[in-house]
């Protein structure tokens, strides 16, 4: 190795990759995914996914979504959105979507430049913590059928939502209803997905019954990278017939397929995801509950702007303690109108960590107000 490379990796140390509450997407890969890519890095494997490791990572993924699920890998979150939607529209057609939707705020209008749709964001309400339901999803179709308007084909959804929270089995089942009965497609977007499968208790495959596909989430779950498209419904599977075309097209072809199986395998194909979804959601409870016991004493410090469902806590600080606090752990301003801040757990949070922050917290909120 040339001396340079050699003295930077040499010097690397924990230090260098700080305790942060950014993103679960900060984190690093879990050990055990690493171990999978590694077990399979020897000899030769066909390329494109012809070969046994990814054979074995879709099997994986038909236990858990029935057998007629046609799974695809793919190597980011931006491309699994956009792929899984691509099937069910056409140029003239609309997605719709609430306005916190990732598709809407965080894609770099990834959908209109490669599917040519509009998207079509249902109006954000007090309360309605980032989640559409068909009432409010109704007034949009009202131009169905006017040739001067693009016409609704998809619903999409976030599960858990950007805002942390958790559609219910039944609030997701009203949306296939509503769907069927308005000739709509239904979209998961399912970055998180685990952790809605573990806060609610329930298989995999119940999360989002009826759904006609989803973005399967790997990266904020400790995989080093890759996600995958699944499509669930009949209707789903016909209308994605030649999908493998538009992948390629779309350069989310991956070239050495089993190293993102591998890790799906070893992911989904034991416990590692309940474990991770399990661990990410606790502490993200004992982080909120640690922040509510102190706002009890300074109710005027802190106010909590959504539910703690899944691994992610919003919250307002007093600008004094938002400053303490990030000094013991990074996140992010996710309103810079409000200030409101999300602090998001993942696998790699320790209990340590959770201590750190509140600690932090109390010392600031101590100190704030003593100034």
């Amino acid at each position: 190795m040339d001396q340079p490379q050699a003295a930077f990796f040499s010097n690397v140390n924990a230090a260098q990759f700080p305790f942060g509450l950014g993103s679960d997407n900060h984190s690093g890969a879990h050990p055990r995914i690493l171990s999978a890519i590694e077990k399979v890095n020897q000899g030769f494997a066909a390329s494109y996914g012809t070969d046994i490791v990814t054979e074995e990572a879709v099997r994986v993924f038909r236990s858990h979504f029935g057998p007629e699920a046609d799974v695809f890998f793919v190597f980011n979150g931006t491309a699994a959105n956009v792929l899984a939607i691509a099937p069910f529209v056409r140029s003239h057609n609309s997605v719709i979507c609430s306005s916190f939707a990732h598709i809407q705020v965080d894609e770099c209008a990834a959908p209109e430049k490669m599917l040519g749709v509009k998207l079509v964001t249902v109006p954000s309400e007090p309360g309605d913590q980032g989640k559409i339901t068909p009432e409010r999803i109704q007034p949009l179709l009202i131009r169905k059928g006017d040739q001067h308007f693009a016409q609704a084909k998809v619903v999409s959804i976030t599960q858990p939502t950007e805002m942390g929270t958790i559609y219910s089995q039944e609030e997701i089942a009203e949306l296939v209803r509503f769907c069927a009965k308005n000739d709509l497609w239904l979209h998961v977007d399912g970055a998180r997905f685990v952790n809605a499968a573990a806060a609610i208790g329930c298989d995999l495959k119940d999360v989002a019954k009826g759904a006609d596909s989803i973005s399967f989430g790997g990266t904020k779950n400790g995989l080093v990278f890759g996600e995958a498209v699944l499509f669930l419904t009949e209707r789903a599977r016909k209308a994605a017939t030649e999908f493998p075309f538009f992948r390629k097209q779309m350069m989310q072809l991956p070239s050495k397929t089993r190293f993102i199986a591998a890790q799906f395998i070893e992911f989904l194909g034991t416990s590692l995801w309940k474990e991770i979804s399990a661990h990410q959601l606790t502490c993200a409870r004992q982080l909120r509950i640690g922040l509510e016991e102190l706002s009890r004493s300074y109710p005027e410090k802190i106010h909590f702007t959504q539910l703690t469902e899944s691994n992610a806590v919003f919250a307002i600080f007093d600008r004094y303690l938002e400053k303490q606090i990030k000094k013991a752990a990074f996140f992010y301003i996710w309103d810079e109108n409000t200030r409101e801040c999300r602090l998001m757990t993942s696998w790699r949070t320790s209990n340590e960590d959770i201590k750190t922050v509140l600690k932090a917290a109390s010392d600031g909120l101590k100190s704030g107000s003593a100034t």
